[in-house]
C-alpha cells in the first residue's frame, strides 16, 4: 500500500516536471529565446497566440556591434585630428598673411621715404639750377650797368648772394679771357662791407650755408 502511494507521488511529480518543462519551453519559444515554433504551433493556434518571431542578439551580433563602434570611434578621432590640423594650418596661414602684410607695409614705407628723398633731392637740384641761372643772369645784368649802379644793387643783396655774384663774375671773366668787375665793385662798396665780404669768402670759399 505504501509502495503504491510512493509510486503515485513519483508519477505525479514526474508529470509536474514534464508540465513545467513544456511550459518553460513554450514560454521561451514565445519570447523568441529558443526556436520551437513547429512543435508548439498547434498550441499557439489553440490559445490564439502569436509567437515572438524576433531573434535574440547573439554573441556574434555583439562582437559586430563593438567592431562597428570601434570603427566609428576611430573615424571620429581621425576627423577630429584632421579638423585640428586644418585649424592649425589656417592659423599658420593667418600668421603668414599678417607677416606678409607687415613686410608689404614696411616696403611701402621705405618706398615712400625713398620717393620723398628723391623728391627733396630733385627739388634741391632744381633750386640750385634755378639759383645758378639766376646768378648768371644777375652777373650779365650787372656787367651791363654802370659800376656805381651795379654796386648799389649789390649793397641791397645779402652777403651770400653777393659772394656768389662775385665768384660767378670771376669765373665768366676767366672763361672769356677778360677782366672781372668783381674787384672794382668791391672797391666802390663801403670799406666795412667789402672787408666783411672778403673775410667770408676767405673763410668759406664755396658757400655760407
Amino acid at each position: 500500500m505504501a509502495r503504491a502511494r510512493n509510486f503515485g507521488k513519483s508519477l505525479l511529480l514526474l508529470l509536474l516536471i514534464i508540465i513545467l518543462v513544456l511550459f518553460g519551453l513554450l514560454w521561451f519559444d514565445f519570447l523568441g529565446v529558443i526556436q520551437a515554433k513547429s512543435m508548439f504551433a498547434p498550441v499557439y493556434r489553440l490559445l490564439h497566440l502569436q509567437p515572438q518571431t524576433s531573434t535574440s542578439a547573439t554573441a556574434k551580433d555583439f562582437v559586430m556591434a563593438d567592431l562597428d563602434n570601434d570603427r566609428f570611434a576611430k573615424r571620429l578621432e581621425s576627423l577630429n585630428i584632421r579638423v585640428e590640423e586644418l585649424d592649425k594650418r589656417e592659423e599658420d596661414i593667418r600668421v603668414q598673411e599678417e607677416n606678409n602684410a607687415l613686410v608689404a607695409q614696411e616696403l611701402q614705407d621705405r618706398e615712400t621715404a625713398q620717393n620723398e628723398r628723391e623728391k627733396t633731392f630733385n627739388n634741391r637740384v632744381k633750386q640750385y639750377d634755378d639759383r645758378d641761372r639766376n646768378i648768371e643772369q644777375i652777373v650779365r645784368n650787372l656787367n651791363g650797368m654802370q659800376p656805381a649802379r651795379a654796386v648799389a644793387i649789390l649793397n641791397e643783396m645779402n652777403d651770400q648772394d653777393v659772394i656768389d655774384v662775385l665768384r660767378r663774375a670771376e669765373e665768366d671773366a676767366k672763361a672769356s679771357g677778360g677782366s672781372s668787375m668783381g674787384a672794382y665793385w668791391l672797391s666802390l662798396m663801403p670799406a666795412a662791407r667789402a672787408a666783411e665780404l672778403q673775410r667770408k669768402m676767405a673763410n668759406k670759399p664755396l658757400s655760407l650755408d
